[in-house]
């Protein structure tokens, strides 16, 4: 054990470490459960990086926004070729869901709007559903965007204005009232 101002830190646990997973993890899983559209899946993949990132711990601390790396690491990983079956299962099959967990009626409205928004969000290819997450729910620029995904920023807008196109296309009609 090394001594250290607060407390003590394992022998080869990296300095500044557990105070970034402190601050951070919920931060961490509340985007990854939005890029998935599941809290399990979601996890899965926090927990896979922060598992990979203490190994990098002394270079991601010295970089000059170590959430952002470790964010960029969840998507990545969220993108990654590993988790194209598990994300596929959830996305492409809600009966399946629906058959093992029936949804609970909370008679809320927004709460039933929110689902079925999910629920459209979660059939949308990978990098659309990610674009989004990005841009609406951390509030990101193209530029920051672009940065996350590797791509160029005008790809960004094309994914973004895809996805919003077929966001549209699958909501349903509403009536309007005067």
């Amino acid at each position: 054990m090394t001594a250290r101002i607060g407390g003590t830190v394992p022998d080869g646990y990296p300095e500044g470490f557990e105070e970034f997973v402190v601050e951070r993890v919920d931060r961490l899983l509340r985007y990854a459960t939005a890029l998935c559209c599941d809290r399990y899946l979601a996890q899965d993949i926090v927990q896979e990086v922060l598992l990979r990132a203490q190994r990098r711990w002394s270079r991601i601390a010295a970089t000059d926004a170590p959430y952002l790396y470790v964010k960029r690491m969840v998507t990545n990983e969220y993108l990654s070729w590993r988790r194209r079956r598990a994300a596929r299962d959830v996305a492409a099959a809600p009966e399946v869901l629906t058959v093992l967990a029936p949804a609970v009626a909370d008679g809320a409205a927004a709460h039933a709007e929110r689902d079925a928004m999910r629920a459209r969000i979660a059939v949308l290819p990978r990098k659309q559903r990610a674009a989004l997450v990005l841009r609406y729910y951390e509030d990101c620029s193209d530029a920051e965007i672009a940065r996350v995904l590797s791509c160029a920023e005008v790809t960004v807008r094309s994914q973004i204005s895809r996805a919003l196109a077929a966001l549209r296309a699958a909501a349903p009609a509403r009536e309007v009232t005067r």
